[in-house]
């Protein structure tokens, strides 16, 4: 699956740092003018109560660095060039070793919050001091830093903390305050800096943070600011919050022929190895070339209308149907994939509130194997070993905006760049290796795309009949791999066999047998968010 994570504020804006490190990102090309809609890349969105806006020009307020070099470090920042009538929601940073494509958000309050008892947005009452370089013996920093968290009043939450140059408590101006029935719970995840000391009360965490819940239909929009702990540990229950998303309507969403714009603008291109042999192709062409549906007790399959339109819809996976290979020379073919017939399937959802826009592409590889990209990063799927993040500016490129993603050899893992990779221990050697290289094979999606599905608009865009078939898209399979890779551990010493059984543990699933997988919508990740 490839997804695309779009987040279009302000069309075009470029990132301004005062600070030389870490570098500026801009992708390639100019950003191009979208067919007309209601919200989407309007400049701003209505959350509700709350209008927010995107920010992405920052001025440097404080560095840290771990080593001699600077780029281990993180830098902080605070926004800068806030529109009139908006207020900043808290500071923001990030590791030097990432090239600068930060945001955070920007709000005021909305038309529709006139009359309200009390109002979206409060000032705080105080600052609380969490942690400050001051006492630091280390060289490691650029004068002072101190990091505060911002005292709401009560029925108010506070959504990200405050970095300062000096131990002066900044003004209660510098930041506002949400209504605490317009947030929503928020999460660590990344690590931005951890700061190590033999006094654990000089330790000190930098994470960024994200909504707890997430996926299509969750509520939660991440403000862009971090969260951090002494300790180097969070409490059960985090100081900050997010935001919530109260329009029902989706309107910051793109329409139908802003979809097709942004596919053909950002669309991705993937290059499967110079010696692959299994290759991806279309649902119906897997369909007409033989592929058969077998019911549980039935001897005989029986043949697949091109469309779909004979497979049993709805229900779940229950084990009483699955599709699978004709018996006859036909299933060498079908295995061998056609590349001419491929397509990716595209699956457009809102994420994070409906500020950004996720397009999901599924391309069919005798199951259906899924990664994910866009103008902040891209998400590279790795079976069942999930999949990562990568920023957009650690991406290839290969003409304007559209990133490279690459397909290992036989195992069709996904990469951001051409080697060889390790699935199992990277310390010992040991694992499943993945090969990706460019050739002449690819399938470019800006071009060769199909949408399947776009539940928040409704019955804009039709299902096809095989998307609503719920059980497996083959048989299943065993193999005496894990046998085998048992015995070897029986005749190993006492004391390496637990070590060499965390490794083997680390050995995707599929080397030891797999059931038939399963359709797109049987995914977790169809409705919820990738695995990272």
């Amino acid at each position: 699956m490839d997804r695309w994570k779009c987040f279009w504020w302000n069309r075009g804006a470029a990132y301004g740092v005062v600070s030389n490190e870490p570098e500026p990102f801009s992708l390639p090309s100019p950003i191009p003018e979208w067919p007309k809609g209601e919200g989407f890349a309007k400049g701003s969105i209505v959350l509700g109560e709350l209008e927010v806006i995107n920010i992405t020009k920052f001025e440097s307020i404080w560095s840290c660095y771990q080593s001699k070099d600077k780029k281990k470090g993180a830098t902080f920042y605070k926004p800068a060039g806030i529109p009139n009538g908006f207020s900043c929601l808290g500071h923001y940073g990030q590791p030097n070793d990432q090239a600068f494509q930060g945001f955070v958000l920007a709000a005021k309050a909305s038309v529709t919050s006139e009359g309200v008892s009390l109002p979206p947005l409060q000032k705080p009452v105080d600052y609380t001091l969490i942690w400050c370089s001051a006492n630091w013996q280390e060289d490691g920093h650029d004068g002072f830093g101190c990091f505060w968290l911002p005292c709401p009043s009560e029925g108010y939450k506070a959504v990200g903390y405050v970095v300062t140059k000096d131990s002066n408590k900044p003004s209660i101006e510098e930041v506002r305050c949400v209504r605490a029935d317009l947030t929503e719970t928020c999460q660590s995840h990344d690590t931005i800096l951890n700061i190590e000391s033999g006094d654990l009360d000089f330790a000190f965490t930098i994470w960024m943070t994200r909504p707890l819940l997430r996926g299509m239909w969750c509520k939660g929009v991440s403000v862009g600011t971090f969260c951090c702990s002494i300790n180097n540990s969070l409490e059960d229950e985090m100081d900050i919050s997010c935001l919530k998303n109260f329009d029902p309507s989706f309107l910051s969403m793109p329409n139908l022929d802003q979809i097709h714009a942004l596919i053909k603008h950002y669309g991705p291109t993937v290059f499967f190895h110079p010696k692959e042999i299994y290759f991806p192709s279309s649902v119906s062409w897997f369909f007409q070339n033989g592929a058969v549906l077998h019911k549980k007790g039935d001897e005989d399959g029986q043949p697949i209308d091109l469309d779909g339109s004979n497979l049993p819809a709805g229900g779940y996976n229950d084990g009483e149907y699955w599709i699978d290979l004709p018996d006859d020379d036909r299933s060498d073919q079908l295995k061998l994939g056609s590349i001419h017939s491929s397509e990716l399937y595209v699956h457009v959802k809102p994420a994070l509130g409906g500020t950004f826009t996720d397009i999901v592409m599924w391309v069919l590889l005798l199951q259906w194997s899924c990664n994910t990209q866009g103008w902040f990063a891209e998400y590279l799927s790795q079976k069942d070993c999930g999949g990562e993040w990568v920023n957009a500016s650690n991406l290839e490129y290969i003409e304007g905006n559209r990133a490279i993603i690459y397909s290992s050899k036989s195992g069709h893992a996904s990469f951001p760049h051409p080697g060889t990779y390790l699935q199992g221990s990277d310390k010992l050697g040991v694992g499943v290796r993945n090969d990706a290289a460019r050739s002449k094979f690819y399938v470019d999606s800006s071009v060769h795309y199909q949408i399947i599905a776009a539940e928040y608009m409704g019955d804009a865009v039709a299902e096809p009949c095989w998307l609503q078939y719920m059980r497996e898209w083959g048989p299943s399979i065993e193999y005496n791999s894990r046998a085998e890779l048992d015995k070897i551990i029986s005749f190993l010493p006492i004391s390496l066999r637990f070590t060499v059984e965390r490794v083997f543990n680390k050995l995707p699933v599929e080397l030891y047998g797999e059931s038939g997988p399963s359709g797109p919508k049987e995914k977790d990740n169809w409705v919820g968010d990738e695995r990272s």
